[in-house]
């Protein structure tokens, strides 16, 4: 078993400054070396990006996050193309990952699956004072989001489909932060998804106060939206978008469907999802798709669980007390893994 953490972070200002403070944190931090160690040779192939191309897409969907971008820049001493091609979240090669979601009217639980070498082990809390909604949620490349919840209660998670026939556009974890930072309800996040570009084909699975979930078949091509309140792997719209290989993800599904239909609570519904014995934790990090932490997201509560690795009792974090000025008591969120690698934010 290997220890692993996230370091819980928190920060109010505004997109240039929160940019600058995580820049000086990287300074002191293994993550932006190891992700030169994992690209090597492969970056100058698969990371091409046109700045101009980037700068008008981010402005046009998220315009604080390119401050956010410049504040990073700026503290790394970077130039700007080095800082879009590390923090733009466009254009960028995405690994294999596996993912499952279940929803109710007053929750999301979500289990990350992927491999823990690209697990950047930070749990971010932003409340802007320029422009932008307040969000929780975990990092991937710094200035994206693997799943999270904002102010208004909006909570997003996004499953990987495919990679084949990839075309310009934003990586899944630039979409979730555009979603948090910019939409209020399901609505919205439906219209922001189909004008985004996309860079791969994922599914997003939306949940607001209103309790109505939906899940957004996304392409480079088209995008498919439908009510549900499971999503694992594949496509049920976009079919022809799937991989030949669906076998797992399906049953994933199946596993969900039917255990959770005998769930009483929050916190049963949480055991099926992290319990390695119940069939949907995964354990196949080499193929990267082992599940690396269970969230949930409580979007009229406005709380979030948060566990790292199988059979934890997950960390209660309150957005609600944080959005009114606490702070959150918690500096690392620690767990174990049944793997030999660490997180890419240890040394």
């Amino acid at each position: 078993m290997k220890q692993v953490y996230s370091d819980v972070i928190q920060y109010r200002g505004t997109h240039y400054e929160f940019g600058y403070m995580q820049g000086e944190m990287l300074k002191h931090s293994p993550i932006l070396p190891n992700r030169q160690k994992q690209w090597g040779p492969k970056k100058d192939r698969h990371f091409l990006i046109d700045p101009k191309t980037v700068k008008e897409a981010i402005i046009q969907f998220a315009p604080a996050i390119w401050d956010e971008l410049l504040g990073l820049r700026d503290a790394l001493h970077m130039t700007t193309e080095d800082a879009i091609r590390e923090f733009g979240g466009y254009y960028l090669e995405y690994g294999r990952s596996g993912c499952s979601i279940f929803t109710t009217a007053d929750y999301m639980i979500r289990n990350y699956d992927s491999h823990p070498a690209s697990y950047e082990g930070r749990y971010m809390l932003f409340q802007p004072t320029d422009q932008g909604y307040a969000t929780i949620g975990p990092s991937m490349q710094i200035t994206g989001r693997v799943d999270g919840m904002n102010e208004k209660g909006l909570v997003m998670g996004y499953n990987f489909t495919h990679r084949k026939q990839s075309s310009d556009g934003f990586l899944c974890n630039m979409v979730g932060r555009m979603i948090l930072g910019t939409c209020a309800n399901v609505h919205e996040a439906i219209a922001l998804l189909k004008k985004i570009p996309h860079r791969h084909s994922f599914s997003y699975v939306l949940l607001d106060r209103d309790g109505e979930s939906y899940v957004v078949e996304a392409s480079p091509r088209e995008v498919a939206t439908r009510k549900s309140n499971v999503c694992t792997n594949h496509f049920h719209l976009l079919d022809a978008e799937n991989r030949y290989r669906q076998e797992d993800s399906r049953r994933r599904e199946e596993t969900i469907q039917e255990k959770q239909q005998h769930t009483t609570d929050v916190y049963q519904a949480f055991r099926v999802m992290n319990d390695s014995d119940k069939d949907i934790f995964s354990g196949k990090y080499d193929a990267s798709a082992g599940t690396l932490h269970t969230a949930a997201y409580f979007p009229n509560q406005m709380k979030a669980w948060f566990a790292i690795g199988a059979d934890r009792k997950p960390v209660i974090l309150d957005f609600a007390k944080w959005l009114h000025g606490e702070k959150i008591n918690v500096k690392r969120i620690k767990g174990e893994l049944a793997h030999a690698s660490p997180f890419v934010n240890m040394e």
